[in-house]
């Protein structure tokens, strides 16, 4: 660590901070669908779309439920077996006897249609799958009602008000599920719709009386524009003159607006809520943050999961199952009973064994939380990374630019007798002000929040290695580190040395050759890592920080966070890695890895791009770099190191989501098929083709409640905190 001038930023480790970068580096585009498929699996051949074409499906499913709703009313109440079991009588000859049939064979030909068209693309691919199963039974129940309506079978398999029961409840399963598929695209195509038709363009000397409306589209980057108070940003770009109170919340989901000053970044859509800012354009269109963010949610809504594997794998298996057990059936009814008894158990089975429930288990769970994140300012650009996020036991954090702000700050203060702090900050203030150094900066923002008096310096002069000096009230005033004090035979104050030890950068103040004062900077820490890391450390996770920094610095900020003061929490201890050289961040997630635990690697810059790769779990600050972004599995919008916490939250309220779905799913079908077989019949008991097709939907509709319940999940930082004491 040196405090020398001309050196001092050395410790900062400052690294690019992707100023002009956007939340996510451009993906592929994916055509349409070319015709409505089912949802929740994928199919050989079957394009992806753009997540504007999962609303598009969601209304096409919509109306197709609901027509075929209305065509079931009179299937169901003109058929002869559900007139039977709710006690009316319908006639058994006549036009009326038609009506099931008829409209029956239009929802079987149309309402099924999109699960047919799956169930032949499951053949082709030789996956059999849900569609199949689907198309299987809803065909069972076809073709064996037109064989009771023409005599050829029994009248007890006269199944039509089945068969538009099933077409009606998959359809809504269908429209439930690519709705939710579409509530994250279409919440984020909504910010869209918030940036504003045009923009205040101004020429090259920023004059407001020569502004030029015109259409955003017409913006380029380089372009200077004003932003007027309550006006929308049209295009990111980089703040050169104003202060105000930014509402960012459509991007990072914080409600309180954030003081924004010259030289912060400003994204599309966010509004100045009191001043006028001037913005000089650095991205438009596609380049911006928001369309990032919007490809980011596509990449996501596209990826699968093990978990969506899983259920994909497991419907193969009931599919087989099922077959299976129809087989058994057929073969045990016809040497134990009578032919139209096999029949009528073997379609049950078929039926019923309908894996509608287990088809919505993962898949809507993974895109209701994927859109909940999304309006939490957390963008899940990779299903897998949410589902593993449940079972990460260590944490390691980037300093510099994650924990810390990635700038220096004045962060103490200290005064020779006869003068106050405020005073030496001021002079410090005075003479910095025409600085363009991080650390001058950092001075003068030190005296305009203490609200000091800064007065006027004149004959400003850098002095390379040494430090800065001007005239300020008729004396000269000098700032710098050793080379300084150095320069003027002075020695430094006392407590500078306790400053120096704890890697902090020391700058005296020196008026006419006497020592005023001397100030301690350091990249100061955001305000909410400490919550952050106390809330980990309370759900038993281990935190670890990283750094290029020198030990004492490391050691510094670690003891002001917390970390390694609570011992082992985890799999393993709290760690501190300073001096790491940006290659070898990899390595020391994968010492983690090996000692036992899965890693959750948190940072913003080019240099934890491979962190961020080998972790079990990368999560990308938004404000860093693409590079950072890329090799990612979250991207936190914002830069609250306690939006972890909402990660972490949404993965195990997901995953306990999910293992219900699926038990429910799954032991309806173990106990409804050898139900529907039969297997109870030696002590009187048969399971009722209408009971087994009332269960099924019943199971679809559970499921699908169940999963919409994670909508009522608040992800900000500061419930998650509250709720849980932290």
């Amino acid at each position: 660590m040196t405090s020398e001038r001309g050196t001092r930023t050395d410790h900062l480790d400052h690294r690019p901070r992707g100023g002009d970068s956007q939340l996510g580096p451009p993906h592929g585009e994916h055509s349409d669908h070319g015709e409505m498929h089912p949802a929740g699996h994928e199919h050989p051949g079957q394009d992806h779309s753009e997540h504007a074409g999962h609303g598009d499906h969601a209304a096409q499913f919509r109306r197709l439920f609901w027509i075929m709703l209305a065509v079931a009313v009179p299937v169901v109440l003109a058929n002869v077996m559900f007139a039977d079991l709710v006690g009316y009588t319908l006639p058994h000859d006549g036009p009326v006897t038609w009506i099931s049939p008829l409209l029956g064979t239009v929802m079987y030909l149309w309402g099924g249609r999109p699960f047919l068209a799956g169930a032949v693309s499951e053949i082709r691919a030789r996956q059999p799958g849900m569609m199949l199963l689907i198309a299987l039974a809803i065909t069972v129940a076809f073709v064996s009602s037109w064989g009771a309506s023409l005599g050829i079978l029994s009248h007890e398999l006269d199944f039509w008000w089945e068969l538009a029961l099933l077409v009606v409840i998959m359809l809504l399963g269908h429209w439930i599920e690519m709705r939710s598929l579409g509530q994250a695209s279409s919440a984020l195509e909504s910010l869209a719709a918030l940036l504003p038709d045009e923009a205040e363009r101004l020429d090259a000397s920023g004059g407001t009386e020569d502004a030029v409306t015109v259409p955003i589209s017409d913006l380029v980057a380089g372009d200077l524009v004003i932003v007027r108070p309550g006006g929308r940003v049209p295009a990111d770009g980089t703040i050169v003159e104003g202060v105000a109170d930014v509402d960012e919340s459509m991007i990072t989901g914080e409600s309180l607006a954030v003081r924004r000053a010259p030289g912060d970044r400003v994204v599309a859509g966010t509004v100045t809520t009191d001043s006028a800012l001037r913005v000089r354009i650095t991205a438009v269109g596609e380049d911006t943050a928001l369309a990032g963010i919007r490809r980011l949610v596509a990449e996501a809504q596209n990826s699968s999961s093990r978990a969506q594997v899983l259920a994909d794998r497991a419907a193969g298996w009931l599919f087989w199952f099922a077959l299976g057990a129809a087989v058994l059936t057929a073969l045990a009814w016809l040497l134990l009973g009578t032919p139209e008894d096999a029949v009528t158990r073997t379609i049950t089975v078929l039926v019923i064994a309908c894996p509608h429930a287990l088809g919505l288990a993962i898949p809507l769970v993974v895109s209701i939380a994927t859109e909940r994140a999304a309006r939490a300012g957390v963008l899940v650009t990779d299903r897998r990374a949410l589902e593993t996020m449940r079972t990460v036991d260590a944490v390691l954090f980037d300093k510099t630019g994650t924990l810390t702000k990635g700038e220096p700050a004045v962060v103490a203060v200290a005064a020779t007798t006869g003068h106050t702090e405020d005073e030496v900050v001021a002079l410090a203030a005075a003479v910095e002000g025409d600085s363009e150094h991080p650390l001058g900066r950092a001075v003068v923002e030190a005296a305009r929040h203490r609200g000091a008096a800064v007065p006027t310096a004149s004959g400003f002069h850098a002095l390379g290695g040494v430090g800065v000096t001007a005239e300020v009230d008729g004396a000269r005033v000098s700032v710098g580190g050793p080379g300084m004090l150095a320069d003027h035979r002075l020695t430094a104050l006392a407590q500078t040395e306790d400053w120096a030890g704890r890697g902090s950068t020391v700058l005296h103040v020196i008026r006419d050759d006497r020592v005023v004062g001397a100030l301690a900077l350091a990249d100061e820490i955001r305000p909410e890592s400490k919550q952050a890391i106390d809330a980990l450390h309370a759900r038993g996770v281990t935190v670890a920080m990283i750094t290029g920094d020198e030990e004492a610095v490391a050691q510094s900020v670690a003891r002001s966070l917390g970390i390694g003061a609570s011992g082992e929490v985890g799999e393993v201890a709290d760690e501190v890695f300073a001096g790491v050289l940006p290659q070898d961040k990899g390595a020391k997630v994968k010492a983690l890895q090996s000692a036992g635990a899965a890693v959750a690697m948190v940072g913003d810059g080019v240099n934890d791009a491979p962190a961020l790769a080998q972790a079990d779990v990368g999560i990308a600050i938004g404000a860093g770099t693409d590079v950072a972004i890329a090799s990612a599995g979250v991207v936190l919008a914002s830069d609250d190191p306690r939006s972890v916490l909402s990660v972490i939250e949404l993965s195990r309220a997901a995953y306990r989501k999910m293992v219900q779905n699926l038990s429910w799913a799954a032991g309806y079908n173990a106990i409804a098929v050898p139900l529907a077989a039969g297997v109870l019949a030696p002590w009187g008991f048969t399971l009722p083709m209408e009971v087994g097709a009332l269960l099924m939907s019943a199971s679809t509709v559970v499921v699908a409640v169940n999963a919409q319940l994670l909508r009522r999940l608040d992800l900000r930082p500061d419930a998650i905190l509250g709720g849980s004491g932290g």
